[in-house]
């Protein structure tokens, strides 16, 4: 690497840590425990996955059309050839290249990004399931490699991953749950239809507000479901690189 190149990579890689500790505090505080290279390829993580969802949540969400995602999905294919478009690219496409990345849960979360374009209801817990994994689920996948399995692990890599993409779900289960005011003021109710109206509840009530017992016995079984992904999620914990565990416990 040219020493100029290297100055920018460094410089981009800044850049991505000062994006990190701005708008995500708690998960900043937790990459200050990883190992310096490991530090700097999550920064780089979390920044593309931050611009992908600003595409469809951020102040130009309403021009946002499938055409963009698409120009989005090739400009991923172009950094994960060695080909970033700009600096916060290029300390993702250096990440990339240091570590057993893969670009398949790139591509999984911008499907997710497609799916809150064109879809607004959820009939069923699957449905939600599926939007999990695309929006965060990925997030665990592309994680693993940076963090790392441990040498003396006896955990299978397929169950390693599985954690990690529990915990995902987890934590986007848990986002709806925290969020449903704030998404149903843009017209969109994350919840599952059939268990919403097995409770008797409807969208009405919830564009309404509406906090009464059956609201409260709903959300009770809703975040009985997120507990057991972080219990899932929780097993693979020990399985990681010793110098991983901490930042995610």
């Amino acid at each position: 690497v040219l020493p100029g190149t290297l100055s920018l990579l460094n410089e981009a890689y800044d850049r991505c840590g000062e994006v990190c500790a701005e708008y995500a505090k708690t998960f900043y505080l937790g990459t200050m425990l990883m190992t310096p290279e490991r530090q700097k390829a999550i920064w780089a993580i979390y920044v593309w996955c931050r611009r992908t969802d600003e595409l469809v949540d951020g102040p130009n969400a309403s021009h946002i059309t499938p055409t963009a995602l698409d120009r989005w999905e090739a400009r991923l294919e172009e950094l994960f050839q060695g080909r970033p478009f700009d600096m916060l690219d290029a300390a993702l496409a250096d990440t990339v290249t240091k570590f057993p990345v893969d670009i398949q849960p790139f591509r999984d979360m911008i499907e997710g990004m497609r799916m809150d374009l064109r879809k607004s209801r959820y009939k069923n817990s699957d449905e939600p399931y599926l939007y999990c994994y695309y929006v965060a689920g990925t997030v665990g996948l592309m994680s693993v490699p940076i963090m790392g399995i441990a040498p003396d692990s006896q955990a299978s890599t397929e169950s390693v991953y599985n954690s990690a993409l529990a915990l995902g779900i987890a934590n986007q289960l848990t986002n709806i749950l925290r969020d449903v005011g704030e998404d149903a003021r843009r017209g969109r109710i994350y919840l599952p239809q059939d268990e919403l109206a097995q409770a008797g509840l409807s969208d009405e009530d919830i564009f309404a507000g509406r906090v009464t017992d059956k609201w409260r016995n709903f959300m009770k079984s809703q975040i009985k479901r997120a507990r057991m992904f972080f219990d899932e999620a929780e097993k693979g914990v020990l399985e990681l690189n010793k110098a991983s565990r901490w930042p995610v416990w």
